[in-house]
C-alpha cells in the first residue's frame, strides 16, 4: 500500500460519539441495513417488539446486541439478511399511559366514547411514543426501518381477526367461565407474566366452622378471611384418619356468617401435616381450590362470586351474604368478618405469617383469582406441533438444557385466555344477540329486566357469532332467526341495555313485535401475546400466502429471546406458526439470561441499582457496550453488569485505532484484495496464519452461538496477535510486501471485529482507503485463501514466547523492563539456532539482549529463561541483589499463603457457605484464587534465584 490509498487522516483521539450518529444515518439512509440482493440465500431474525411505551434498558441493550451481531454477520457473508423490526401496542401499558395524561388534565376515560378515546391513543403514539426505536437506532440495530412493522397496523390487525376466527371456527378457541388473575384497578384479567409475587406481613386466621348435625366443630385456617362468604366445601385427605367418620356419613358444616351448608369432601389438595388437616375451599376465588370445587362435581358456573370487578363484595348467587357486608372493600370486609367471627367465639388464633401475595406489575395492587367468562385458546392442542418439533430438531433450542423446562411447561400446558377488559387493543370479533324472540310485553320479561344497570337476562345465554367483519356477522345471525327480522347494532353492552330500555318504555318499538333483536359486539380485546404470537408471519404479508417476503423468509432462521418469555411469546409463537404455516416459525431459539447488577442482585427500581444502557453509550460509546455485552453472554448464564469491563472495551476500540493511525504514518492503507496478499517473510507468513485461525475459530463460534467465544476470538487477535506482536515485529522494517500484508490484515480485522463494534470498524474502514461503493456494512466475509504455514508458526511463536517470558521474570524478579542483559544457550537446535540466527534485530529491539551466545553460561547467580525447547540461562550477577530479592520474595509469598489458607478454612465450613451472602461467598472464593495463584507465582520467582 502507499500513502495515496488513504482517504483521511484518523484524528488522533477516537471519538465515538462523534462518528456513531453520522454513521447510523448513512447506513439507514442508503438502504444498507437491507440491500438488494434478490437472488441470494435469505436469513431472518425477527426482535421481540418492544412496547410502544417503552424506553431501553438494559436487557433490551444485551437482546437486540446478539440479534445486531447475527445480522450483520450474515450480511456480510452475502445473506439477503432481513431483520423484522417493530413494536408492540402493549395494551395494559399503552391505556394506562394515556388515562395518567388524562388524570392530569382532571378528565377520565368514561368521558369518552371508546372510539374517541381510542383516538386519543393514537394521537399520543403519533407524538410520543415509540421513543424505544430511536433508541435501538443509538446501539446501532440494522434493522430493516422501511418495513417498520405496529401490532395496530391495518394489515397486523387483518391477520389477528383472522387467526381468531379460524381457530373459533375449527374449536380452538372457546368462551368459558374460569379463575383468572383480576387486577382490580385496572378493571381486567392480567397474564401469569404480568403478575408479580411480593412477600408481605400478613396472618393465619383459624376458624371453627361448626358441623351442621350440632356433634361439634372443624378447624379450616386462612390467609384470605373475606373469602368465606364463597366457601362450597371444606376438604380433608381421604386418608386422614381424623375425618373418615365424618367423610363416611356424608357430614356438612354451616358457614358462619352466612348460615350456607357445605359439605365435607376428600381431597388429595388437604395436607394432614398442615395445620388442622383440612382447608376451606372456595373455588370462585382461589386457583386451587377452583380445582378441588371441580372434582368434587361442582361445576364452574355453579361456583359462587363475591366480588365485583372493583374488588368490592357483592351478593352471591344464593343471595346469603349479609347486607352490612355489601359494597366493602375486600380488605374492609377482612377486618369485618374476623370481627364478626370473634364476636361468635369462632376465631382460634391468629398466627403472624410472611404471605407470598401477588401483586399486578402494572396496577401495583393485589392480584383477585377472579371467576369470569373469557375467551380460551385450546393451548394443549396447539402444544403438541412444537413439542414434535423440538423432539426431532425441527426446532433447535440453546442452551439445550432449556429443552427439558419447555418440555415440562408445553406438556402440562393450560387453556390460555386471551381477553382483556380494555378499550384499546384488538377487539374480539364476537356479536352476541339474545335466543328469545317471545312478546317482550310477556310478564316474564318485565319480571326478569331491571333498567339499574343490571345484565337483562338475555345476555347470559346468548347467540355467540365469531366473523371477521360485521356484515358477516349479520349474514350469520340471519341464519338463527325468521326472516324478516331486524337487527340493532349495539357497540356496548351499555348500548345493549339502553335497547331494552327503549323496548320497555315505548310500547311502539319493534322489539315489542319481535321484529327487531340488538346485536352487541364483545367489548373486550385480545392479550398483546396472542397478536406478538403471528410475529414471524404476519410481519411478512401474511394471510397473504403468495406474497414476496412470506414465500421467501419463512420460516425465520433464528429468534434470540429472554429466557422470561420462552412461554409467553416464543412457545406461542411456535403454536401458531405451525398450525397456520405448517411449519416451525423459526429454525433456532437461542435463549439468554438477564443482565443483574454487579453483584449478582436481580436490578430493580427500587433497589436503586438500574444501569442506563443509554448513560454508557454516553460514556463509553455503544461500540464499547455492544462488546461487553457479547463477550459476557456464556450460554445459559446470567449477564453481571460491569462498568469497568465496558470501560475495557472502549480502550480495546482505543487501541485499534490508534493501531490504524500507526499503520497510515508508515504508508498502510486498505488492501486492493479480498485473498491473502503473497508473503516471504515469517512473520508476515504467521500474521496470515493467524488471520486463517482467528476466522475459522470465529466462524465456529457463531455457528454454535457462542458469543462470549466469538468475541474473544476477535478480541486477543487484534489485541494480543496484532496490535501488541505483530505490530512490534514489523517496526522499523515496512517494505512493500510488509506494508500490502499489514494492509490487508487490518481490513480482516475490521470486517471481522464489525458485527460486534459496528462504528468504530466503519470509520476505520472509510478512512483507510478510497471504496465509497463498498462501505464495511455490506463488504466480504473474509476468504483469504491462505494456510497456515507451520514453520513461520512456530519461529514467531518462540519469539513471543522468549520476549513474553524474559519479561515477566523481570518484573517478577525487579529488574527494571529497559534493563539489557546477556543470554547464553549451550547446544541448541539446529531449529532455533536459525531462529536466533534469522531475527538478531527483533532479539535486540524486544527482548533487550545483548545477543545470545551459543555457549554455556558462567558460574553464578542467573535466572533461566523458556522460549520454545530451549532454556536460556541469564547471568543476574550485578543485576540485582540477589539476598535482598530472595528475602522480598519470601517474605511475599509467606503474607499471600497465609491469605489463601485463612480464606481455603473458611470456604470449607459449610456454615459459611450456607449462611453468607451469595456474593460473600463468590467473593471470598475470587480472593482465594488471587492469594493462591500470587503464591504459586512468587514460588517460581524464587526458583528462578536458585
Amino acid at each position: 500500500m502507499t500513502e495515496d490509498t488513504i482517504t483521511a487522516t484518523l484524528d488522533k483521539t477516537f471519538d465515538p460519539a462523534a462518528i456513531e450518529a453520522k454513521w447510523y444515518a448513512h447506513w439507514e439512509q442508503g438502504g444498507l441495513f437491507r440491500p438488494e440482493r434478490p437472488d441470494a440465500a435469505p436469513f431472518t431474525i425477527v426482535n421481540p417488539p418492544p412496547n410502544v411505551t417503552g424506553s431501553l434498558h438494559i436487557g433490551h441493550a444485551l437482546d437486540n446486541t446478539l440479534q445486531d451481531i447475527v445480522v450483520r454477520y450474515e450480511r456480510l457473508r452475502g445473506k439477503d439478511a432481513l431483520w423484522v423490526v417493530g413494536t408492540d401496542h402493549a395494551g395494559i401499558a399503552t391505556q394506562m399511559v394515556v388515562e395518567r395524561q388524562l388524570e392530569l388534565q382532571q378528565d377520565k376515560r368514561t368521558n369518552y366514547t371508546r372510539e374517541q378515546f381510542v383516538d386519543k391513543v393514537w394521537q399520543w403514539k403519533a407524538e410520543s411514543g415509540g421513543t424505544i426505536t430511536g433508541q435501538l437506532r443509538r446501539l446501532g440495530c440494522s434493522m430493516d426501518w422501511s418495513r417498520e412493522q405496529f401490532t395496530m397496523d391495518p394489515h397486523f390487525t387483518e391477520a389477528v381477526v383472522k387467526v381468531f376466527v379460524d381457530l373459533y371456527n375449527e374449536g380452538l378457541i372457546y368462551r368459558d367461565k374460569r379463575l383468572v388473575n383480576w387486577d382490580p384497578k385496572l378493571g381486567t384479567a392480567i397474564s401469569d407474566l404480568e403478575v408479580e409475587t411480593r412477600e408481605i406481613d400478613g396472618h393465619f386466621w383459624h376458624f371453627k366452622y361448626p358441623l351442621s348435625d350440632g356433634s361439634g366443630h372443624i378447624s379450616v385456617a386462612t390467609t384470605r378471611p373475606e373469602t368465606m362468604l364463597a366457601d362450597m366445601a371444606v376438604a380433608v385427605h381421604p386418608d386422614d384418619e381424623r375425618y373418615k367418620p365424618l367423610l363416611a356419613r356424608g357430614a356438612k358444616v354451616t358457614l358462619p356468617i352466612t348460615g350456607r351448608e357445605i359439605p365435607i369432601v376428600a381431597d388429595e389438595h388437604a395436607d394432614p401435616e398442615l395445620g388442622s388437616g383440612a382447608v376451606k375451599i372456595t373455588p370462585g376465588h382461589d386457583f386451587n381450590d377452583f380445582e378441588v370445587g371441580k372434582r368434587a362435581g361442582i361445576a364452574p358456573a355453579q361456583m359462587l362470586n363475591m366480588l365485583d370487578a372493583e374488588a368490592k363484595v357483592c351478593q352471591t348467587a344464593d343471595g346469603l351474604v349479609p347486607s352490612d357486608l355489601i359494597g366493602l372493600d375486600r380488605f374492609e370486609a377482612r377486618k369485618r368478618v374476623v370481627e364478626l367471627m370473634e364476636e361468635d367465639d369462632l376465631l382460634e388464633k391468629v398466627e403472624e405469617r410472611v404471605i407470598q401475595t401477588p401483586y399486578g406489575d402494572r396496577g401495583g395492587v393485589v392480584i383477585e383469582p377472579w371467576l369470569t367468562d373469557q375467551w380460551y385458546v385450546d393451548a394443549k392442542t396447539l402444544a403438541q406441533p412444537p413439542i414434535a418439533a423440538v423432539k426431532s430438531g425441527a426446532i433447535e433450542i440453546v442452551p439445550k438444557s432449556w429443552e427439558k423446562t419447555f418440555f415440562n411447561w408445553m406438556e402440562n400446558i393450560q387453556p390460555w385466555c386471551v381477553s382483556r377488559q380494555l378499550w384499546w387493543g384488538h377487539r374480539i370479533p364476537a356479536w352476541y344477540a339474545p335466543k328469545i324472540l317471545s312478546s317482550f310485553e310477556s310478564t316474564s320479561f318485565q319480571s326478569g329486566f331491571t333498567i339499574d344497570g343490571k345484565k337483562p337476562p338475555e345476555i347470559t345465554n346468548p347467540n355467540i357469532v365469531v366473523a371477521a367483519s360485521l356484515d358477516t356477522a349479520l349474514v350469520d345471525l340471519r341464519k338463527l332467526y325468521p326472516a324478516g327480522i331486524d337487527f340493532c347494532i349495539c357497540d356496548t353492552w351499555e348500548s345493549y341495555r339502553q335497547w331494552f330500555v327503549d323496548v320497555f318504555a315505548n310500547p311502539n318499538h319493534p322489539g315489542r313485535q319481535g321484529k327487531q333483536i340488538p346485536v352487541v359486539r364483545d367489548n373486550d380485546v385480545l392479550d398483546t401475546w396472542f397478536s406478538s404470537a403471528l410475529w414471524p408471519f404476519a410481519t411478512l404479508g401474511w394471510p397473504d400466502a403468495d406474497a414476496p417476503l412470506l414465500k421467501k423468509h419463512y420460516p425465520n432462521d433464528l429468534l434470540v429471546s429472554g429466557f422470561d418469555i420462552l412461554f409467553f411469546w416464543d412457545a406461542r409463537m411456535a403454536m401458531q406458526g405451525m398450525h397456520f404455516m405448517g411449519e416451525v416459525p423459526w429454525k433456532r431459539l437461542y435463549l439468554h439470561g438477564l443482565v443483574r447488577a454487579a453483584d449478582g442482585q436481580k436490578m430493580s427500581k427500587s433497589k436503586g441499582n438500574v444501569v442506563d444502557p443509554l448513560g454508557l453509550i454516553d460514556q463509553y460509546g455503544a461500540d464499547a457496550l455492544r462488546f461487553f455485552m457479547a463477550a459476557m453472554e456464556s450460554q445459559g448464564r446470567d449477564v453481571k453488569m460491569d462498568e469497568k469491563r465496558v470501560e475495557g472495551y472502549r480502550n480495546f476500540a482505543t487501541k485499534l485505532w490508534n493501531a490504524a493511525r500507526f499503520c497510515q504514518s508508515n504508508g498502510i492503507g486498505a488492501s486492493t484484495s479480498v485473498e491473502a496478499p503473497q508473503a516471504t517473510s515469517a512473520v508476515n507468513k504467521w500474521i496470515v496464519g493467524e488471520v486463517v485461525e482467528t476466522l475459522a475459530e470465529l466462524d465456529r463460534a457463531m455457528a454454535e452461538l457462542r458469543f462470549d467465544a466469538a468475541a474473544n476470538t476477535i478480541y486477543h487477535f487484534v489485541w494480543d496477535q496484532f496490535c501488541d506482536w505483530y505490530i512490534e515485529l514489523i517496526k522499523g522494517q515496512f517494505d512493500e510486501e510488509t506494508k500490502r500484508v499489514a494492509g490487508w490484515v487490518l481490513d480482516q480485522i475490521l470486517v471481522m471485529l464489525h458485527p460486534f463494534m459496528p462504528f468504530v470498524t466503519e470509520e476505520l474502514w472509510s478512512k483507510m482507503g478510497d471504496r465509497p461503493d463498498h462501505p464495511l456494512i455490506t463488504a466480504q466475509w473474509p476468504t483469504p485463501a491462505a494456510t497456515v504455514d507451520p514453520e513461520a508458526k512456530a519461529e514467531v511463536e518462540w519469539l513471543i514466547a522468549l520476549v513474553s517470558n524474559l519479561r515477566g521474570a523481570k518484573a517478577e524478579l525487579g529488574i527494571a523492563p529497559g534493563a539489557r542483559l546477556s543470554a547464553y544457550l549451550a547446544d541448541p537446535s539446529a531449529a532455533t539456532r536459525a531462529v536466533i540466527e534469522r531475527n538478531p534485530g527483533a532479539i535486540d529491539r524486544l527482548a533487550r539482549l545483548d545477543g545470545i551466545a551459543f555457549e554455556p553460561a558462567p558460574a553464578g547467580a542467573a535466572m533461566q529463561i523458556g522460549a520454545g525447547d530451549a532454556t536460556l540461562v541469564i547471568p543476574l550477577e550485578g543485576v540485582i541483589d540477589i539476598a535482598a530479592e530472595k528475602a522480598r520474595l519470601e517474605k511475599a509469598r509467606a503474607a499471600a499463603l497465609k491469605e489463601a489458607t485463612a480464606l481455603e478454612g473458611r470456604l470449607a465450613n459449610p456454615k459459611f457457605v450456607e449462611k453468607a451472602k451469595p456474593e460473600a461467598v463468590e467473593k471470598a472464593r475470587a480472593d482465594h484464587a488471587h492469594h493462591a495463584a500470587e503464591a504459586e507465582r512468587l514460588g517460581a520467582a524464587l526458583k528462578r534465584l536458585g
